[in-house]
């Protein structure tokens, strides 16, 4: 496998009625970053480029990279819904997480 490649890809859907893109390694991870909007970086937005990054020049691991990038996403609302854990409804932990 290709050490830039996730072992399994990271599905987003960018906005309602969007279709869901399969992201499979770091460099398509690194253009969603390079494309979302300044003003909603954050923290994991960093932790998340800064991992794919440090894969690029072989410092991190993909699949390092692959769960800070999906960290990403579930918290930014655009990790598709099939990614997600099903909810049990069992303690306040329920449905948090997801399955990268």
């Amino acid at each position: 496998m290709n050490s830039l490649q996730f072992e399994v890809p990271v599905r987003v859907a960018l906005g309602p009625g969007q279709p869901i893109e399969e992201i499979y390694g770091v460099e398509m991870a690194l253009d969603l970053l390079a494309d979302w909007p300044v003003g909603r970086q954050g923290p994991l937005y960093q932790a998340a480029f800064n991992a794919c990054f440090g894969v690029s020049v072989g410092v991190v691991q993909a699949e390092e990279a692959c769960r800070a990038f999906a960290a990403f996403c579930r918290v930014s609302n655009i990790l598709a819904k099939d990614m997600m854990p099903p909810e049990t409804g069992k303690g306040p932990e329920a449905g948090q997480g997801y399955l990268i």
